[in-house]
């Protein structure tokens, strides 16, 4: 799938992933890759003024959702199975982006990883390693 392909896919599929504004943007999307930016907003903060885990695992979830799209096309019911992050650094208060690629693509699960990076840094401040499951094609 292309990034348009992606995009229109997401609008239509998973239309509440816009809902209260814009909070994810597909940069960049190849076989079994892509790169997107989380947007910084308020609500990704947590007390101390950093982003939250819970913000930096949605990106990744969804950017490897994305990149395995673009290698098995349009199923709607991929599903994560397993994700594991290790934060390596705190993330400061600005845009996050999740470069992401696949170590394997199976008939029946996927497994990726995702560095997560702060804008106009190269420095990890997270690496993810998931797991997801590919429905039988009927």
């Amino acid at each position: 799938m292309t990034l348009a392909d992606v995009e229109s896919f997401l609008d239509a599929e998973f239309p509440q992933i816009a809902h209260g504004g814009v909070t994810y943007v597909l940069e960049d999307v190849g076989y079994g890759s892509a790169r997107m930016r989380l947007l910084f907003h308020e609500r990704h903060l947590r007390p101390g003024g950093t982003l939250s885990g819970p913000s930096m695992m949605a990106l990744a979830d969804v950017a490897l959702y994305v990149a395995l799209l673009a290698a098995i096309g349009p199923v709607k019911l991929a599903v994560t199975t397993n994700l594991t992050i290790n934060f390596l650094r705190k993330p400061e208060p600005r845009d996050l982006v999740a470069n992401c690629r696949y170590l394997k693509v199976g008939r029946s699960l996927a497994v990726g990883e995702a560095d997560l990076v702060q804008d106009g840094s190269d420095e990890r401040v997270a690496h993810v390693v998931a797991t997801y499951s590919i429905p039988p094609r009927t």
